[in-house]
């Protein structure tokens, strides 16, 4: 903690006191507010007393809207937890250490991210980013160059040609809604 100004440390423990006093009012509101908690039932959140008569992208759309609810409760008792741990190692006088290698992390880090516990070198790196689909283990990799000799395959079948080739089998609006059979042009089918 010896290489934080006095003053940066201060406006520091400042910051963190005010994100931990929002996300601990976001928690206060949560619990007055009983109407819209995450621990009711579907039904029960939307007063609805069955979902069968319902659509099914509303139920979508509500299982979406508690998905993303849960996720950013989650995300917000982490920062908790996270600005709590800073502020107890400020109080223990190891605040600005990096947790891995000991190393002083930058004002600037400290400043951008002020709970944070890692030098950049050693942050945690999420590992649901890292995962792959396991489908990719038996994918066929696009060949080589895909996409860059356009001019040298023309006239064969691509995206861009795509609705040229289905638009001769007829359109809505094309011969192919005439009256008669085998008609080549509007005039032809009427």
């Amino acid at each position: 903690m010896n290489h934080l100004k006095e003053s940066e440390l201060k406006n520091l423990t400042h910051t963190l006191h005010k994100e931990k006093q929002e996300l601990e009012h976001h928690f206060n509101l949560q619990k007055d507010d009983e109407s819209g908690s995450l621990n009711q039932s579907l039904s029960d959140a939307t007063g609805e007393l069955s979902t069968y008569d319902n659509h099914p992208a509303d139920v979508g759309t509500e299982t979406f809207e508690r998905g993303r609810d849960l996720a950013l409760e989650e995300k917000m008792t982490n920062d908790l937890s996270q600005v709590n741990q800073a502020l107890e190692l400020i109080d223990q006088g190891r605040y600005g250490t990096c947790r891995i290698c000991g190393m002083d992390i930058p004002f600037e880090r400290l400043e951008a991210l002020p709970y944070t516990m890692y030098c950049v070198d050693h942050t945690p790196r999420n590992q649901n980013s890292e995962d792959r689909p396991i489908e990719e283990e038996v994918m066929t990799p696009p060949p080589s160059g895909a996409g860059e000799k356009r001019q040298h395959n023309h006239g064969k079948f691509d995206d861009a040609n795509a609705w040229e080739s289905v638009e001769e089998y007829g359109t809505s609006n094309s011969a192919a809604m005439a009256t008669k059979r085998d008609v080549k042009d509007y005039q032809e089918g009427m």
